[in-house]
């Protein structure tokens, strides 16, 4: 079982002060974060891009390269890479890149964005919204496949036996699918044969299960081997020292960043209800006490069937020093618990 930490990179005004930090400080902050984060024994760390004023991330390679070299064991990702309207070529060469600096430790997760500014950004047209997607990620997929390619589509130049350089030191270089839950996406996943990461930000993770079966399914119908996959998760959470210090300190920034994000999209207030209600057992926060947020992944390991999980800490702007020794917690607490019980769970399993 694998525990991991996700970051969107956000620069929100800080939800008690108003103070809005530069990018350029929340970026080596992060940094800073992910050298923690192998420090304390932590398996993956995912970036996220985004193109927009509230967050630092366009580029998260680069942020992902610059924690490469200062770090040992854990790997290293985008989450996610908005594909569809990214060119699949400089993508992997990127990567590529990051892999050679951490020898071997990058991993692309290839997704659709929920956030839709860099279409137009980047001169895409949203009615392609899907259709740039499969054909971006068929490039890519091409381009893991072999250093000489040749390729032709719709919406980018087509390529002559051209090589791809430089080539990963992980070959192949690791490609995940990010999915909110959308059952197309599952099921692309599956018959690709490529690992899959759901977003579980709401509802009940348990609810998820049928999900992971279908792309189980699909898996197999596509002849492909389960036991080469996996299935990883990405939720928002916090760990602190007790139950009422996480929630206190997780649910401002939470709230402020939700809340603006819900205007936008058209949803209703988030109030402290709501996120009481998400941040119990069932619910899709994992906010708590390391035991307690401990027994939450263990519960999702044993009900939807993932072998990664990635909390996505912070939402909003939080304190970095409150962010570091969440990550803390997280290694040196959480993840040694999850691990030995979903080991033994695993082991009585085998023995029935």
């Amino acid at each position: 079982m694998e525990i991991g930490i996700s970051t969107f990179v956000e620069t929100t005004p800080d939800p008690r002060t108003g103070e809005v930090i530069s990018h350029a400080q929340r970026i080596r902050e992060v940094v800073e974060e992910i050298v923690l984060a192998d420090q304390v024994g932590l398996d993956v760390f995912g970036v996220g891009e985004h193109h927009r004023e509230d967050y630092a991330a366009s580029a998260p390679a680069i942020i992902l390269a610059a924690a490469a070299s200062q770090t040992k064991k854990i790997r290293l990702t985008s989450a996610v890479t908005v594909l569809s309207s990214a060119d699949p070529v400089r993508v992997f060469q990127d990567f590529s890149t990051v892999d050679a600096i951490s020898n071997g430790r990058a991993e692309i997760m290839a997704g659709r964005g929920s956030f839709i500014e860099s279409f137009p950004l980047f001169g895409y047209d949203l009615k392609d919204y899907d259709e740039l997607f499969e054909e971006k990620l068929d490039l890519l997929l091409h381009i893991q496949r072999s250093e000489k390619v040749t390729w032709q589509g719709k919406h980018r130049p087509s390529i002559n036996n051209r090589g791809i350089y430089p080539r990963p030191v992980q070959d192949p270089l690791p490609i995940w699918i990010g999915s909110g839950g959308n059952q197309e996406s599952v099921v692309r996943a599956g018959l690709l044969g490529l690992p899959l990461v759901l977003a579980i930000i709401g509802g009940r993770p348990v609810q998820f299960a049928p999900l992971a079966e279908l792309y189980k399914r699909a898996v197999a119908h596509a002849g492909h081997d389960f036991s080469k996959l996996a299935i990883a998760s990405h939720s928002h959470g916090f760990v602190g020292e007790s139950m009422e210090e996480a929630a206190e300190k997780f649910f401002p920034s939470t709230a402020q960043s939700m809340s603006k994000l819900g205007k936008e999209r058209g949803w209703g207030p988030y109030t402290r209800d709501t996120f009481d209600h998400a941040r119990s057992f069932e619910g899709a926060l994992y906010v708590g006490d390391p035991e307690y947020v401990a027994n939450k992944i263990i519960h999702l390991r044993k009900n939807v069937g993932v072998t990664r999980f990635m909390l996505h800490c912070p939402v909003g702007t939080m304190p970095h020093k409150d962010v570091m020794r969440s990550i803390e917690l997280l290694g040196k607490e959480v993840a040694p618990r999850v691990r030995e019980e979903v080991a033994k769970w695993e082991a009585e399993n085998e023995a029935k």
